[in-house]
């Protein structure tokens, strides 16, 4: 079946998230590794999300395509996210994060707009669940167990919203 890929801004900003986590995951967790599209098996059904970006172990085989554990899932939302789910009153992106949120190893789920300078960060705390929405290119998203501290704008470079410059 055909698909329409995903936007030259979507997977600059999924480069970039993935560059900036594995920069930090070598020096605070090296035994883990940032990667794009990571096939998820949840071990129930047959629905096998592929968020833009995962962390995973490592230590993976060669002709690997599914992970069944994954600590940080992030999705850059795309025009289809917004679609309501058939049968429900639901959009898509909100039921990816709800089952990201419901994968048991998962600690910190990212929402990542393409149109604007904005993060929603969930991170896993002792209480439950936390929310934050980050709106700007000065706004920080950091996330200590993954050694991630960076501004907003970082996940926009070379895209659109923050173009390179011109020299």
């Amino acid at each position: 079946m055909m698909m329409t890929p995903p936007t030259i801004a979507h997977n600059q900003i999924a480069s970039n998230l993935e560059r900036l986590l594995n920069a930090g995951l070598a020096q605070h967790a090296p035994s883990l590794l940032a990667t794009q599209r990571p096939g998820l098996d949840l071990g129930e059904g047959d629905y096998r999300p592929e968020p833009d970006v995962g962390i995973i172990e490592a230590d993976y085989d060669a002709g690997q395509r599914f992970v069944d554990k994954a600590y940080l899932l992030a999705e850059v939302v795309s025009d289809t996210d917004g679609v309501i789910v058939p049968g429900t009153d639901r959009r898509w992106i909100d039921v990816k994060r709800d089952l990201y949120r419901s994968h048991v190893h998962c600690t910190a789920v990212l929402v990542i707009a393409q149109d604007r300078m904005e993060v929603e960060l969930d991170p896993k705390t002792e209480a439950g669940w936390m929310s934050a929405v980050l709106q700007g290119g000065d706004a920080e998203l950091s996330i200590p167990a993954f050694g991630l501290r960076c501004a907003v704008a970082d996940l926009y470079a070379r895209t659109p919203l923050q173009p390179r410059g011109r020299g």
